[in-house]
């Protein structure tokens, strides 16, 4: 395989991933929350999707081009991307889920299932990357 579809392949295969994956966890959120009766557009569940895929997006992108330069980085670059969707949680999420003093299983929910999705289809693209033959980039 040429370096060029190689490299190719990871990025549109994290993008497939990514954004299918988030519309179908999204359908089967909202699907369990109607099922159960439960609210399903509160907590600001549409734009916990929204912020955490196109964080998902630019953290990937960023560690994409920064794959040859900083290669023996990644890792802590990766990690500091967790530490920033978190501050990104306590910045636009935490102030409204906290308002009334507590913050209900919804509301965490409603945060933490696009975050867990993105994480994982982010870090097995990210492997994907790296497991790449240095040629092959």
């Amino acid at each position: 395989m040429t370096k060029r579809n190689s490299t190719q392949k990871v990025v549109v295969t994290f993008f497939t991933q990514l954004i299918i994956g988030l519309i179908l966890v999204f359908v089967i959120h909202t699907y369990v929350l109607k099922y159960k009766s439960l609210p399903i557009y509160n907590d600001k569940i549409i734009l916990a999707y929204f912020i955490n895929g196109l964080l998902a997006i630019v953290i990937f992108l960023v560690l994409f081009f920064l794959r040859k330069k900083q290669r023996d980085q990644l890792g802590f670059l990766f990690m500091f991307s967790s530490f920033l969707k978190f501050a990104f949680f306590f910045i636009f999420f935490y102030p409204s889920y906290n308002a009334d003093g507590n913050t209900s299983r919804l509301e965490f929910m409603a945060f933490f299932i696009p975050y867990i999705f993105s994480l994982l289809i982010e870090t097995m693209s990210l492997i994907s990357l790296l497991n790449l033959p240095e040629k092959a980039e």
